[in-house]
Formats: C-alpha cells, sequence, structure tokens
C-alpha cells in the first residue's frame, strides 16, 4: 500500500454547531468539512484560519493512494498501529475514494519511519 505525503500544513479548526460555513474555509489543498449537533469541524490550511478561531494547528496529511473499495476492512487499524505503537497521535478523515491520516508536524519524521518500518511505501511530494 502506497501513502502519500501532502503538501503544506494543515489545521483543525472548531466553530458551534449552529455557525454558517466560513468563507475561509474553502480553498485549494484538503478541506473536510463535518457537522453534527454541537460543532461544526474544519481541516483546511493553517494560514487560511483567522487567529481567533479555536484550532489545533500544525498537522501534516498522509493520504492513502486510492481509490479504495469499500469493502476493505482493517485499513485504518493498520495504519494506525504501527503510529500507535510508536507514541504517535493522529487525526483521520476519511473521503468518498480514500482515507488520509493528519499527524502532528512534530512526529512526522517518526511517523514515516514507523509506517516504513511496518512495510507501507510513502512518497514524499516535492516542497513537503
Amino acid at each position: 500500500m502506497r501513502l502519500l505525503l501532502l503538501p503544506g500544513r494543515l489545521a483543525v479548526a472548531r466553530l458551534p454547531g449552529t455557525a454558517p460555513l466560513p468563507a475561509w474555509a474553502d480553498g485549494t489543498g484538503l478541506v473536510s468539512i463535518t457537522r453534527r449537533e454541537g460543532e461544526l469541524s474544519i481541516v483546511c490550511a493553517d494560514d487560511r484560519v483567522p487567529p481567533e478561531v479555536r484550532a489545533e494547528r500544525g498537522w501534516r496529511a498522509l493520504e492513502v493512494v486510492g481509490p479504495i473499495d469499500f469493502q476493505v476492512v482493517g485499513l485504518m487499524h493498520g495504519l494506525t498501529g504501527p503510529l500507535a505503537r510508536a507514541g504517535i497521535s493522529v487525526f483521520a478523515v476519511a473521503t468518498f475514494d480514500t482515507d488520509l491520516l493528519l499527524v502532528r508536524e512534530a512526529t512526522l519524521r517518526r511517523a514515516v519511519e514507523a509506517l516504513r518500518e511496518a512495510g507501507y511505501h510513502i512518497d514524499e511530494t516535492p516542497g513537503a
């Protein structure tokens, strides 16, 4: 299985569940918007999130090269297991075609090493 290290830093922002979608959320790169009762979570480029918005900043994304069939079982377990053993926390995002793991930029090198040791191939994009 191959993963692609996406360029750029990401933030995971939290707004009230009734908040409208902010204009700053949309743009190039990875954007994930999830609303549930009580919160609106937005993953997007770190530099687009205004400083007054509650956010966890400094994340990097590893994308599973897909598309992934919906019948695949245990994919996230296989990816998160080596990271958990290495003491690396993750924030997971899924789309229709693929899964992404966000890791803190400070733990990125350790995460890449742990995944490579577990047999995953990781492509690093230029500038990543």
